[in-house]
């Protein structure tokens, strides 16, 4: 039972040390994972966005909400295309990258600025209960993923500190494991 206990902490290990031997390589999936988290959380919060639109129906909430859409799956093919497998940094698609999360930025805080001239509007404004919750969750949302992409860009300006810090991290196996592999490997191979 313990020795099952230790050869899983060693499995941990050796998955720790083959994430960061993967994350030295490419240290830009740190942030190419922080726009995918803030893809996803735009896409599984939709329902709250397109639901505020149909109720205020402000000009130009539903061509935010569409562009937020359509920049957050280009500047997530912008990305992939900046960093091409062992060739140096396109710097026309990062700047590409760069300016279509501005965008995102922009598209968010005209909505969420669509949103609150509802709400304090003198003439007629909408108010929130149990049936409009969505509303302020949409609100909310969009906030959240206007902090998530200003970290994701903020990471990608910073892949060349990632890189030096990474190379920092030893990841090199002990010499007394390399020969306890190699003797696993004999035996297998026997």
């Amino acid at each position: 039972m313990a020795k099952q206990g230790k050869m899983q902490r060693g499995g941990l290990k050796e998955f720790i040390r083959k994430t960061i031997v993967s994350l030295k390589r490419k240290p830009q999936t740190i942030p190419m994972l922080v726009l995918a988290v803030g893809f996803l959380y735009y896409s599984l919060n939709l329902t709250h966005v397109s639901d505020t639109t149909a109720k205020l129906q402000l000009s130009g909430m539903g061509l935010s909400g569409f562009c937020t859409m359509l920049f957050s799956m280009l500047s997530f093919v912008c990305f992939l295309n900046a960093y091409p497998h062992r060739k140096k940094t396109n710097i026309p698609m990062l700047t590409l990258m760069f300016l279509m999360l501005g965008l995102l930025i922009f598209c968010d805080t005209y909505y969420m600025d669509c949103i609150t001239r509802a709400l304090t509007r003198e003439v007629n404004p909408i108010t929130v209960d149990a049936s409009t919750q969505y509303i302020t969750t949409a609100y909310d949302m969009l906030g959240v993923h206007r902090i998530i992409i200003a970290v994701g860009a903020v990471l990608t300006l910073l892949v060349p500190v990632l890189r030096k810090l990474l190379r920092k991290i030893d990841t090199s196996l002990p010499v007394e494991e390399v020969g306890q592999m190699e003797a696993i490997l004999l035996s297998e191979e026997a």
